[in-house]
């Protein structure tokens, strides 16, 4: 079984900053991708940041330029800096993992996160 877990989230005036923290924990044998996603009032969910198994960062186009998604390999830990921060930033934002779990011959499964809430407001 995998875990993963949020911290970060709360209410920031626009042009704050928050840093949102997402640790994975149990079985894992190696994480393949890790991501952030977001989902604001009557809004689809939708892919923020994401770093995949080759180290590139992709990103929405909305947050380009002031997110930056990060990730410590040594601690399963992802990271997601937000400068500039807008109303249109609020949402719930949700991390995600594609995990090898247990061995190297394990199965591939996706995890998610509880969500934390960011709210952008004055």
């Amino acid at each position: 079984q995998v875990q993963l877990v949020e911290s970060g989230g709360g209410l920031v005036e626009p042009g704050g900053s928050l840093r949102l923290s997402c640790a994975a924990s149990g079985s894992i044998f190696s994480i393949n991708a890790m991501g952030w996603y977001r989902q604001g009032p009557g809004k689809q969910c939708e892919l923020v940041a994401a770093i995949i198994s080759d180290g590139s960062a992709n990103y929405a186009d909305s947050v380009k330029g002031r997110f930056t998604v990060s990730r410590d390999n040594a601690k399963n830990t992802l990271y997601l800096q937000m400068n500039s921060l807008k109303p249109e930033d609020t949402a719930v934002y949700l991390c995600h993992a594609n995990v090898r779990v247990g061995s190297r011959s394990g199965p591939i499964w996706n995890y998610w996160g509880q969500g934390t809430q960011v709210t952008v407001s004055s």
